[in-house]
């Protein structure tokens, strides 16, 4: 053969062509390029900045030759390609394939030293707003003018679990609690959850929790509040009493007593203690969310609210007091003046959130590492860190970068099995690259483009583009550009959600309706969606190199605008269980195949309204078909790219189609040229795997 066939050509950094998949510095790895059988004269590995290294053949099979290298890594990441030699002519072979030209923005990257939790490769995660889960324990919840927060307003108990959350929501509470998720871990543990995510639950006045009062404790409301600690002055006409005849009494004087009181906030912690043993016994994670950028105004370390003022145990917040041990945690300006100075810099200009001074606070800077490192160490034994906007945190690059180095490798040594990772957009490289987080929250190398392709709508339901609807090659191409950023590890612990907390709901957006509930209203959300077009995104969710995320209430039909819209409670005695059945089934077939979690990916078919991908290792190889157009289409499947042989056979997993799903088993055979020929149902998806394992002949 005198031309080099180009789509036979492939390697990447997963474990079947890089060996150890992981390697540390010294370590002599082994790296694999794969070509047509007899096509190639030679392969070079082409390591930046270094001499290329001529690859041997060590193996082959009915399909293709396997060239390989040895090298020894040394203390620097590496960024390579590959050569392929025909006898009439060459090319180079990068991320994106077959190339004329060699380039160095589509190299292949290894870091030495880099490495994810084996569990975290893959896994399947749980997200719970805690507030909108289940209200497992009723004598903790906030009470109807418990307290005040934003702009003064008194918070509000929601009776009506179903019931809508409102357009100013955050003072809002349905109750949901840590003893609701005990109760449900075996809803959980059914589904085939691997991993809780849980959105902040520390002690907080606000229903989402962002704005931390306390990070030693967890949250009595989402705890334990004992009965004694609701005995306060009574109220005069609907208000608590600011004094008595005996004392001044602070107007929150209730939520004061709850979350202050050292009884409290010990049995919450031991609630929580108990709540990952009961997960770790179901075999699940607990992942705690860190918000480490910014603190709340409540937060005892300032105490604007003078909520921790005069009460034993505490120390004088820097609101309080100049002489605070805590001055140093914020950063105040000139014009104000103790006691109760209000002249801090809040993040993005908001009182509400405290910005945290690590520039010039060390002691603020190991107290958050420590804060790291407890809750990852016994007794608490959570199993990582999601960590909030994370590339904020600072005022400047090289303290940001400094201070995450510093706190995965501190996390990282009181739990070597601990996971960092964070949210971000945009661009994570010189964060992960750098070994400062593991991986992050994949916005951009998967809830987008995945959005796009199958709603043309922006991920928080503002913008609908139609033109985006069915764009095969921008879906891969998107896909491509984030993969080329980080290394391999990174992408497999990747947290591929298509719902969550800062952005509509996937459902919601199926129905091309642009806009918020403040406008909107929310029973607009439920207007005309489309669950054949959420099938799909599962199918893609459950196939696609990364850890699903699967958001609370998205398995049985939740809907929602963008925050506080997603919020919605979880429908107990409500549930959509069709839909349930089937991310039950899909989660099933992602944990049964390995080559769902660490085979390689390589796309076989994009058109408009089309994608075909295989994932693969060496001995598994699996196709993943999505139709998303309006009409059914014959196609020819190039199943040989991924190694699945003439007169072969593969078996369909399963196929959603209009209306439904099944997961019946069909065989179909593979042609003489090695393609796969089918036909597709409109808006469907499809898996399916090879049944014969070629066999190598060395």
């Amino acid at each position: 053969m005198e031309v080099i066939n180009r789509r036979a050509l492939f390697s990447d950094e997963s474990e079947s062509f890089v060996t150890p998949f992981t390697p540390e510095a010294g370590q002599k790895i082994t790296i694999r390029f794969r070509a047509a059988k007899n096509d190639l004269i030679s392969a070079q590995l082409l390591v930046r900045g270094e001499e290329p290294i001529t690859m041997e053949l060590r193996r082959t099979d009915e399909l293709f030759d396997v060239f390989e290298a040895d090298y020894v890594m040394g203390e620097k990441l590496i960024r390579y390609s590959f050569k392929a030699i025909g006898a009439k002519e060459s090319c180079y072979y990068q991320r994106f394939g077959a190339v004329d030209v060699l380039g160095t923005q589509d190299e292949f990257l290894i870091i030495p030293g880099f490495s994810v939790p084996k569990w975290s490769r893959g896994a399947v995660y749980y997200q719970i707003f805690v507030d909108r889960f289940c209200n497992g324990d009723k004598t903790n919840d906030v009470q109807d003018g418990e307290y005040r927060y934003i702009e003064g307003k008194p918070v509000e108990q929601v009776k009506d679990w179903h019931s809508y959350p409102a357009s100013m929501d955050v003072g809002r509470f349905y109750g949901g609690d840590l003893q609701g998720v005990l109760e449900k871990l075996d809803y959980l543990k059914k589904l085939g959850i691997e991993v809780i995510y849980f959105n902040p639950i520390f002690v907080s006045p606000s229903n989402h929790k962002y704005d931390t009062q306390d990070y030693d404790y967890i949250d009595p409301h989402y705890g334990v509040i004992f009965p004694e600690e609701d005995v306060i002055p009574e109220a005069v006409d609907g208000v608590r009493a600011e004094t008595t005849a005996e004392k001044t009494v602070h107007p929150d004087e209730l939520y004061r007593r709850r979350v202050t009181s050292m009884k409290n906030l010990e049995a919450s912690n031991q609630l929580f203690i108990k709540l990952v043993e009961e997960a770790h016994a179901r075999g699940m994670k607990v992942i705690l969310d860190g918000v480490f950028n910014h603190c709340g105004s409540f937060n005892k370390w300032m105490d604007r609210q003078r909520l921790y003022e005069g009460v034993d145990g505490f120390a004088p917040g820097a609101y309080i007091s100049e002489d605070s041990p805590y001055r140093s945690y914020f950063r105040f300006g000139d014009k104000g003046t103790w006691p109760y100075n209000k002249d801090y810099s809040g993040w993005w200009n908001h009182d509400t959130l405290p910005k945290l001074n690590y520039d010039e606070s060390p002691e603020l800077y190991q107290r958050i590492l420590e804060i790291g490192k407890k809750w990852v160490s016994a007794p608490f034994n959570a199993d990582g860190w999601r960590l909030d906007v994370a590339a904020d945190l600072g005022t400047t690059p090289e303290i940001n970068h400094r201070f995450w180095r510093d706190f995965r490798d501190a996390v990282r040594e009181a739990n070597p099995n601990a996971i960092v990772f964070a949210e971000h957009y945009g661009d994570p490289s010189h964060w992960v690259n750098a070994g400062e987080w593991d991986s992050v929250m994949n916005y951009d190398g998967f809830m987008e483009p995945v959005t796009w392709f199958l709603t043309g709508m922006e991920k928080h339901s503002d913008e609908y583009h139609p033109v985006s609807i069915g764009d095969g090659p921008g879906f891969f191409l998107q896909m491509k550009r984030f993969m080329n950023l980080i290394p391999r590890p990174a992408i497999e612990a990747a947290l591929n959600e298509l719902s969550n907390h800062d952005h509509s709901r996937f459902l919601t957006r199926t129905n091309h309706i642009a806009g918020r509930v403040a406008v909107l209203g929310p029973e607009a959300a439920e207007r005309d969606v489309n669950k054949d077009v959420l099938r799909e995104a599962v199918v893609i969710q459950m196939t696609w190199p990364g850890a699903p995320g699967i958001y609370y209430g998205d398995e049985v039909g939740v809907c929602g605008f963008t925050d506080p819209d997603n919020r919605r409670t979880y429908p107990w005695g409500k549930e959509d269980f069709e839909l349930w059945e089937f991310h039950s089934d899909m989660v099933w077939l992602h944990r049964k195949y390995e080559a769902l979690r660490y085979g390689a990916v390589k796309p076989l078919m994009e058109e408009q309204g089309l994608i075909v991908y295989g994932r693969f290792t060496e001995r598994e190889r699996i196709i993943v078909t999505v139709n998303s157009a309006l009409t059914s289409r014959d196609v020819r499947i190039p199943a040989w790219e991924i190694g699945v042989a003439p007169g072969s056979k593969v078996v369909r997993l399963m196929q959603t189609r209009k209306d439904g799903y099944n997961m019946g088993r069909k065989e179909y055979d593979i042609d003489a040229g090695g393609m796969l020929n089918l036909h597709l149902h409109a808006e469907s998806a499809a898996v399916y795997r090879e049944v014969r394992v070629p066999k190598e002949n060395n």
